[in-house]
């Protein structure tokens, strides 16, 4: 009777999850690059195009500093709000809702609102140059990469136009990362805490060899999930900027889109996607393998 129960799910999950991973793989490895159907076997052709592409390498390039800077200021926005709600303030129950709010929002309508709020004509810009700032930054329009490295086809560097994405998922996911720091903290009891200070510790100490080493699978946890929507983001990009000027804040999710369902490259844009999918796999994977080792020991 309990495979009964589940056989029905696992057999939707077979076909549309393995069975289309599986199409995808197929179709990647073919000739189908026009409206006509043709699944001839064009080997890595798909893939030795996209690596060798200006715009793919571009793509690499923004999903590597998005990546990074995406994490890392979620996770120290977070757990700064989640200490801050965790030291009993007044009104605690309202600033956890207003943190947790843009989290009700989907990404297309927070890239449109932040594409309003940081428009070099308007927005922010305004308030910067009624402060004296004459030359108020260029946010999403901008061109400059710094350092601007040459690397294969490309500059390789922080495009400051991916600057202001960062700002708008930030926004939208410092939220997530307060609520699961706040459960971690929640989850350390206060006589831990107060033994460290009686044996001399002090708060930085307290933080760094109490709180932090507790946290360690809350940490775990919010940067797989938070680098798994990171390198497979789309629907914010391209709410908010698009592929941008020079591709400066592209990624893998646009150019699939557009070169699948607008350059009708569909073995193009499956490579894309088979890409898209190992790099997600390369974060998710070990974690998996981690946690079946736990669960086994």
């Amino acid at each position: 009777m309990p495979i009964l129960m589940v056989l029905p799910s696992f057999a939707a999950i077979l076909v549309f999850v393995y069975g289309f991973i599986a199409w995808t793989g197929y179709v990647s490895l073919s000739n189908w690059n026009t409206l006509v159907k043709d699944l001839s076997f064009a080997g890595l052709s798909n893939f030795k195009f996209l690596f060798a592409d200006f715009r793919f390498q571009s793509d690499l390039r923004n999903t590597l500093m998005f990546t990074v800077l995406f994490i890392a200021a979620t996770m120290a926005i977070g757990i700064f709000l989640a200490m801050m709600v965790d030291a009993k303030i007044k009104a605690e129950a309202l600033f956890r809702n207003l943190f947790i709010f843009p989290m009700a929002l989907s990404f297309v309508v927070t890239g449109v609102v932040w594409q309003w709020i940081l428009n070099p004509s308007t927005g922010v810009n305004l308030i910067l140059k009624s402060f004296g700032m004459m030359d108020p930054p260029k946010w999403y329009t901008s061109t400059e990469i710094v350092p601007g490295i040459a690397w294969g086809l490309i500059d390789f560097g922080l495009p400051l136009a991916l600057i202001a994405v960062v700002i708008a998922a930030v926004w939208q996911m410092s939220g997530f990362t307060m609520a699961m720091y706040l459960a971690g903290l929640r989850a350390i009891p206060d006589e831990l805490r107060e033994a460290a200070r009686m044996d001399g510790a002090a708060e930085r100490q307290v933080f760094t060899r109490i709180i932090l080493p507790q946290l360690r699978p809350v940490t775990v946890s919010v940067v797989i999930i938070l680098g798994h929507i990171s390198l497979k983001i789309f629907d914010l990009i391209f709410a908010m900027t698009g592929p941008g000027a020079m591709f400066l804040t592209d990624v893998p999710g646009v150019y699939m889109f557009e070169t699948t369902f607008r350059g009708n490259h569909y073995a193009q844009g499956a490579a894309i996607a088979i890409i898209m999918l190992l790099f997600v796999s390369l974060l998710i994977v070990p974690y998996l393998f981690s946690s079946l080792k736990k669960e086994e020991g």
